[in-house]
């Protein structure tokens, strides 16, 4: 059944940043994906229906700066956002590899789950994190 499941279409989530565009050092940079972490797939095996329903069941965030996040939860938006980092000035490449379990059932029968995980890999973020400097203005100028 594993080997099955490793060749199941599985999307490549992609990587979602915020801000959107160059963020700011020392202001965190969220991530998340939006992309679907449940797939269910209707396969035929040696004459046998069988039903797989994969669920994405662990993330591994690589911000991009040596530092790897693991969660459980493919994150959200800003301001219910569940995972972020904070970058020094430069520019970065995140990606994100999702890790994929599943159950089977055959002909309708009993679930089980599939013996082992499987991973994708979805598409990297790039941006730029700049330093801001504050700067004195006179307001009556």
């Amino acid at each position: 059944m594993f080997r099955y499941f490793q060749e199941l279409p599985l999307p490549d989530l992609p990587t979602q940043q915020q801000p959107p565009g160059n963020a700011l050092a020392g202001l965190p940079v969220v991530f998340y994906t939006d992309g679907p972490t449940t797939e269910t797939f209707t396969v035929d095996i040696r004459g046998f229906t069988v039903d797989i329903v994969a669920t994405a069941s662990a993330f591994t965030w690589d911000t991009g700066d040596g530092t790897v996040l693991q969660t459980t939860d493919p994150g959200a938006p800003y301001p219910n956002h569940t995972v972020s980092h904070d970058y020094r000035s430069g520019t970065y490449t995140a990606s994100l590899t999702t890790t994929w379990s599943g159950t089977f059932s055959v002909n309708g029968g009993a679930t089980a789950d599939v013996p082992g995980t499987t991973t994708t890999d979805g598409l990297p973020a790039t941006f730029t994190v700049l330093q801001a400097s504050p700067v004195l203005t006179n307001p009556f100028d």
